[in-house]
């Protein structure tokens, strides 16, 4: 579903020539009626995606492909060749496509770490940039990027493609309407099976990656690496990923945020949680997995008159006890992952992408929602237009949410020696201000972990410290800690700028 026209670029450029170098790029691509031309960083899983949206649009041709892996780098511009006819070339270093004189656009699929600088340098070079999410590593990087996009009057399209599905336009528009009453609190899931990435150890670095430049602005460890596999299990390493917390989670605290009608972000945030059960897993108590993200992790958000809650759940999910939500979800797998609006009169929750279901307060179905919807053809909408407001998905509504997630981390990661057991969670949580049943949750996550063999006698829960958060400042007022947090030390070469800096 697209909600867009397309503007004349003439008409809509008139007014924006502060970004007067950008400017000429774009006249040549659309003037003289030729392609908008797209350089994709990063092309291995979720790039592949990226190359598929832009080689199926008779609007883009991809001029260059980024990747730091050689081997991966040459197999997608062989497939690329082949689509399109023409080869693109192939970088190691983004800057050089930057520089190009035929991108006037480019996609990102680059490790979280690298998500929001890469959208910097891209839009500070003239180029429009559409960037998974989460938009940024942190949530320093994400004001920078906004305001990088506003200086440059660039377009900035985040990846959380539920913003384009008709089934999600509906169904909010259903919620706003009155269709389940009114809404003030929203529950996020992510209950998806995350195997070990492998014992933390010492492993080389693939001969084919330049690893420099991957770790941008990450440490640089060469010429080791602590995980088994290079591409991907990053994720669960926190000095590049954010867990799953920050992986799955930007797609459901998005819709959350979405379903509340909430557009800032939040006053307050606890968590508890831990990385755990590999132990049982592996058979081996002295089991030390790879990871140092938590694959098991409960947030709780207050926005004042709303709340919100996110369940990361990533041990075996395939049989579940959570008699309400195998109903909300038609399921009674353990595998969901969705989100469920709680209203006074019923309840709307998020199955996939493209399905949303209303019930009544007794469960029975109201409506259903079904339909997709073409991001990618969103971003490219509002690339002609000139107009972010056109965009489903802008840079703004991605760093709201994807803060949601970093918040959640940052309390974690301030209580991660901070073991409990059980009765001191829910003496804690008797305290926490929210309008979930806090307990409830916390049963839920403790039969979950006991059902996976995690005895929680010798490997306890971490407890986080309950943190107020000054949402215009983007600051915790009460403790420099999580506050220093909220960005990182970087690399020479490879240094976010701030909001102020851009």
């Amino acid at each position: 579903m697209s909600k867009l026209t397309r503007r004349s670029f003439v008409k809509t450029t008139a007014a924006g020539t502060a970004a007067t170098f950008a400017a000429p790029a774009f006249l040549k691509a659309q003037g003289a009626n030729e392609k908008i031309g797209m350089a994709v960083v990063g092309v291995g899983g979720r790039g592949q995606s990226h190359m598929s949206a832009w080689m199926g649009d008779s609007r883009t041709q991809i001029t260059y492909i980024v990747d730091v892996d050689e081997k991966i780098g040459n197999a997608r511009a062989d497939t690329i060749e082949k689509k399109q006819g023409t080869r693109p070339v192939l970088v190691k270093d983004m800057r050089e496509a930057f520089d190009a004189k035929d991108v006037d656009a480019i996609s990102t699929a680059t490790p979280n770490h690298w998500h929001a600088l890469t959208g910097i340098w891209a839009m500070q070079a003239g180029k429009d940039a559409y960037v998974e999410k989460p938009v940024c590593h942190n949530i320093a990087e994400g004001s920078a990027l906004v305001a990088a996009a506003r200086k440059y009057k660039k377009i900035c399209q985040v990846g959380t493609q539920s913003r384009s599905s008709s089934a999600l336009h509906e169904a909010v528009m259903f919620i706003r309407e009155g269709g389940i009453g009114d809404v003030n609190f929203a529950r996020g899931l992510c209950y998806k099976r995350r195997a070990s990435i492998g014992a933390l150890g010492d492993y080389p670095i693939p001969d084919v990656v330049d690893y420099s430049i991957w770790s941008g602005p990450a440490q640089f460890t060469d010429p080791r690496l602590t995980r088994k596999r290079f591409h991907y299990d990053w994720h669960w390493q926190r000095a590049y990923g954010n867990g799953d917390l920050g992986n799955q989670g930007p797609h459901q605290t998005d819709i959350a945020r979405w379903f509340l009608g909430v557009d800032r972000h939040p006053e307050n945030v606890f968590a508890y949680g831990g990385r755990l059960g590999y132990q049982a897993e592996q058979k081996n108590p002295d089991y030390v997995d790879a990871g140092d993200t938590p694959n098991t992790i409960v947030s709780i958000y207050d926005y004042g008159d709303k709340a919100l809650t996110f369940e990361t759940r990533g041990l075996s999910v395939d049989n579940s006890d959570d008699e309400e939500l195998n109903k909300l979800f038609r399921s009674t797998k353990g595998n969901k992952i969705g989100v469920v609006a709680y209203g006074t009169d019923g309840y709307m929750v998020q199955r996939t992408y493209s399905h949303c279901i209303a019930y009544d307060k007794n469960m029975e179905v109201i409506k259903e929602f079904k339909g997709g919807g073409d991001h990618f053809g969103n971003f490219l909408d509002a690339v002609e237009s000139r107009n972010h407001e056109d965009l489903n998905a802008d840079v703004l509504e991605g760093h709201r949410s994807a803060a949601v997630s970093h918040l959640g981390n940052i309390s974690y990661y301030l209580g991660e020696d901070n073991k409990a057991s059980v009765d001191q969670i829910k003496e804690v949580l008797s305290g926490v201000k929210s309008l979930d049943d806090n307990m409830e949750t916390l049963h839920r996550t403790v039969m979950h972990l006991e059902k996976n063999g995690v005895d929680l006698g010798k490997y306890p829960l971490s407890l986080g410290p309950s943190l107020a958060f000054d949402p215009l400042k983007e600051i915790f007022p009460n403790s420099p800690e999580a506050t220093e947090m909220c960005s990182r030390n970087y690399r020479t070469g490879f240094v976010c700028p701030t909001a102020a800096e851009v």
